[in-house]
Order: structure tokens, then C-alpha cells, then sequence
């Protein structure tokens, strides 16, 4: 398997070819959750190689990765400040 992009798959952000798996996903289960590589690749039924793959194009593209987080962190941001508020109970 290979890296690859697609805009109409995961907002064009890289991912493992054939899967919907994100490399982002795959860096976060191992670098900030500490799971193992292998444990990763068992749960989300891929191969290790293609585990290490996606950590090998993570650190490659720090940069890029790191705009994709703050364009969805922003997303994020903007939904939850126009999403409509619950009306305060009285009491």
C-alpha cells in the first residue's frame, strides 16, 4: 500500500491507499496514545508496513499535517460557536 490523496476522501488529507484511514489517525495512535505500531495496524486491519508508511510520511510532511490539524481545529471552533446555545434554566 501507499500513501495517497484524494479530495473527495478525508478533505484531501493523506491517507493509506485502499482504506479511509488517515495518517494523522495512524500518528496519533502511536505517537500521542502510544500504542504500537503493530497493535495499530491489527485494529484498524492493515499491515504493519503500511503503519509504518503512514509514520514515515507524517514525519516527512510536519508541516503539512500540522495545517490540516489547524484548519480542522478552526473548523471545529466555528461550528461550536454557531451551533445554537441551550436556553439558561431559571431557577
Amino acid at each position: 500500500m501507499s500513501i495517497t490523496r484524494d479530495d473527495d476522501m478525508l478533505g484531501g488529507e493523506p491517507r493509506i491507499d485502499g482504506t479511509r484511514v488517515g495518517v494523522r489517525h495512524v500518528a496519533a495512535r502511536v505517537i500521542d496514545s502510544g500504542q504500537s505500531p503493530a497493535h495499530v495496524a491489527d485494529q484498524i486491519d492493515v499491515s504493519l508496513a503500511s503503519v509504518y508508511e503512514a509514520l514515515s510520511y507524517y514525519y516527512a510532511h510536519l508541516d503539512e499535517l500540522r495545517e490540516f490539524e489547524r484548519e480542522n481545529t478552526e473548523a471545529f471552533e466555528r461550528v461550536r460557536e454557531s451551533s445554537v446555545k441551550p436556553k439558561e434554566t431559571v431557577r
